[in-house]
């Protein structure tokens, strides 16, 4: 599965231009007064204007080699949160992963994350052009096996690993949809960010097919958009 397209909103639009486009130098490749667009690898990040504070975690896909200079990189621009005793990068065994977390303008968490099983490693110096997509948003819910069920049925996207009950996975490691419970797991990773089902609207690619989703209120609603030749 590939993250093509997502969509958040935000009620600190130009705060969030001005951290993506300025701070950290990604692309913009559309833009109105009320949201813009950002080219990040092979994906889209859209924000939208809204009146109301949302807060998502998402994050990002980085070479598997990089993820020390790319934090370097990093905190030239951007505080790196501090997880413990002044360690700043994280390591999941389960996964064969490590990231690192930040904020964004709008307070949502965001991540860089190394997946060593891809194997998508670089020789050139860490730029912003690295960063290959979005891979993962959360999709909070009350009830873990009954959305991954409904993803499984709508796109033909596999459970991936974790806890039916209290935190699981939907995807693959080119892309996932993250599911917690939030009346199990109260806070994002690494933060006190209250975990709750935000909206959002997502476009992915899985098996050579598209497929829009929104999630508003803890509910899917999908529709296949078109199909690859």
């Amino acid at each position: 599965m590939k993250i093509q397209k997502l969509k958040l909103y935000t009620n600190k639009l130009d705060l969030e231009k001005q951290f993506y486009s300025e701070v950290l130098g990604f692309e913009i490749i559309e833009s109105s007064l009320n949201f813009f667009t950002l080219k990040i690898g092979w994906s889209e990040l859209t924000f939208e204007r809204s009146k109301k504070d949302y807060k998502y975690h998402y994050c990002f896909l980085i070479p598997s080699n990089k993820l020390i200079e790319a934090m370097e990189w990093m905190e030239k621009r951007v505080p790196i949160l501090d997880l413990e005793n002044g360690r700043k990068t994280q390591r999941f065994e389960s996964w064969n992963a490590d990231s690192f977390y930040f904020y964004d303008a709008s307070g949502n968490i965001a991540e860089f994350i190394v997946r060593h099983e891809l194997k998508n490693t670089t020789n050139t110096d860490f730029k912003i052009s690295d960063v290959l997509c979005v891979n993962e948003i959360g999709m909070p819910t009350d009830n873990v096996e009954k959305i991954n069920n409904q993803l499984q049925e709508n796109f033909g996207t596999k459970f991936w690993k974790g806890d039916p009950l209290r935190f699981g996975t939907n995807g693959s490691q080119e892309g996932l949809f993250l599911l917690p419970n939030y009346n199990l797991k109260d806070f994002w990773f690494p933060t006190s960010i209250k975990i709750k089902p935000e909206p959002f609207n997502i476009l992915i690619n899985n098996h050579g097919r598209q497929y829009n989703l929104e999630y508003k209120n803890g509910e899917i609603k999908a529709s296949i958009k078109n199909e690859y030749s």
